[in-house]
């Protein structure tokens, strides 16, 4: 296979594009084909043996990939040959193959193009830990973004923004500045011209920075520092000026501030529960357009000591990303899946029920079709005394006839409108089955509305489409189907409602 491989340490000059044998898997490890590689600053420091893993040489850069597993350890749970996926591999990324463990391999949503899954886990998982998890920012605060063009900086800007914070972006040109101002930032400081405490005395007057998001270092740590409020927290995120600040320690004393460490590294490794939730945040994020990289450039394998380059010399504004191989994603929003042209859709009535799929991946390439329509049930006086014994609710207008036939419309009992929703789940396995799959949970609704009451002795049905897909880190799947109950011989339904299943 092809690599980009660092033979001998040194800077990006000294790289080799050469041919080397494709890596091997062990029992815990997936091998992927490389589709897309996000570069990132640590990448320019593992070459020259100053970061702080130190793979063996001869290796390849390039800490986080997306692409298509092709094989599997004999003891890998999760995923299969063919799921798409996207990995912190550490090194080895700027390559057509790479090993990873498996536990720092996440199924990639089959909305999220290989591109933007490549420049995403380093960038933003960095980024919404900073400010989540070490930095506690809160709405209305300020902060300030050293470094914020770079992919870690901007998306510093994006997701503070997002948690309603005011935004005061720093960098070196007015070019990367304006970028800055195009994800939201509410305040601009060129610190190549302009003072830096100057100028954050002038935006944020005496009562000083909330939260410093420091990704640079070097002689911009010390001014930040002293712009910090009382009970301020200062973020350690990393040294792209290459210059390792000495803070005097007295101004955290001073100041009541914090000086606060961030190595999301480390986090995803000793605190991985905790990290799956920020990755599926980041990815309902994307998937809903409310953050989206910004993209540098495009480099081929063959180019990538180019992009490493440029990311030494500081010269890239938000991602480098490495294209593997010449490809065309197949991915597909959920907008569009939702617009394909009708003679796409598959209606209930060409297939025999239940519509089965193969794996769970397979519901996503069905979303905005109808499955169909159940047999029609017979809700029986039986039915709804045994659900009033089971919920211990004993109105008389479900289980008392006598007093239906005298007071209630038709004269018959009521069925309690929970029960109509409860029997979705026998409606469910009408409609769906899924082979290879351990389980299904039917465990919540949305936007559920009880429409028309279902008397005793009527025949109801359900008719349900895919209403959206989500793919979750630890590999199960989400599914949503609105669902709509019918009743015989009456044009409103029972309900309406979106009914929520996680399918493991």
């Amino acid at each position: 296979m092809n690599a980009l491989v660092c033979n001998n340490f040194g800077l990006p000059d000294s790289l080799a594009y050469q041919t080397i044998n494709a890596p091997k898997v062990s029992e815990n490890q997936v091998l992927i084909e490389v589709k897309a590689c996000g570069v990132n600053f640590p990448d320019t420091l593992i070459i020259q043996n100053k970061y702080q893993f130190k793979p063996a040489l001869p290796f390849s850069p390039g800490g986080e990939v997306s692409g298509i597993i092709l094989e599997t350890g004999n003891k890998v749970k999760r995923f299969k040959k063919g799921t798409r996926v996207l990995a912190l591999c550490g090194w080895g990324g700027m390559a057509e193959q790479v090993v990873v463990d498996e536990s720092r391999v996440f199924p990639l949503p089959p909305e999220i193009d290989m591109i933007t899954a490549a420049g995403t886990l380093y960038n933003y998982g960095t980024s919404y830990y900073a400010l989540k998890d070490r930095g506690q920012l809160k709405k209305e605060e300020t902060i300030l973004i050293l470094g914020a063009a770079g992919g870690v900086g901007l998306a510093a800007v994006e997701l503070a923004k997002l948690l309603g914070a005011k935004v005061i972006a720093a960098a070196s040109s007015n070019e990367k500045l304006a970028i800055c101002k195009s994800k939201g930032a509410d305040h601009l400081i060129n610190y190549t011209t302009e003072d830096l405490r100057t100028r954050l005395k002038e935006i944020a007057g005496d009562k000083g920075i909330d939260l410093v998001y420091d990704a640079v270092g070097g002689k911009y740590a010390e001014p930040a520092l002293r712009s910090v409020a009382w009970n301020g927290r200062y973020l350690v995120v990393g040294f792209a000026s290459g210059e390792i600040p000495q803070i005097p320690l007295n101004l955290a004393l001073l100041k009541g501030c914090s000086i606060v460490g961030v190595f999301w590294g480390s986090f995803a490794e000793k605190e991985p529960a905790q990290n799956y939730q920020n990755l599926i945040d980041l990815i309902q994020w994307i998937k809903a357009g409310k953050i989206k990289q910004y993209i540098h450039r495009i480099y081929t394998l063959e180019n990538s000591a180019i992009a490493l380059k440029e990311m030494l010399e500081r010269n890239v504004i938000g991602k480098a990303i490495i294209k593997v191989g010449n490809w065309e994603d197949s991915s597909i929003s959920v907008e569009e899946k939702r617009s394909e042209e009708s003679d796409q859709m598959i209606p209930a009535q060409t297939e025999s029920l239940p519509v089965t799929f193969k794996t769970k991946s397979d519901l996503a390439k069905r979303i905005g079709t109808n499955l169909g329509t159940t047999e029609w049930l017979k809700v029986d006086q039986q039915m709804i005394n045994q659900f009033a014994e089971t919920t211990r609710d004993f109105q008389w207008v479900h289980i008392d006839t006598e007093k239906a036939k005298k007071y209630l419309p038709g004269g018959k009992t009521m069925a309690h409108g929970y029960l109509t929703l409860s029997l979705a789940s026998q409606f469910f396995y009408q409609l769906i089955s899924i082979e290879q799959v351990n389980s299904f949970v039917n465990y919540g609704i949305n936007k559920a509305r009880f429409i028309s009451p279902v008397s005793e002795g009527s025949e109801i049905r359900m008719r349900a489409g895919i209403a959206n897909v989500e793919e979750q880190i630890n590999g199960s799947v989400k599914l949503f189907l609105n669902c709509t109950i019918e009743i015989k011989g009456q044009d409103k339904p029972a309900y309406s409602a979106e009914i929520i299943s996680m399918i493991f």
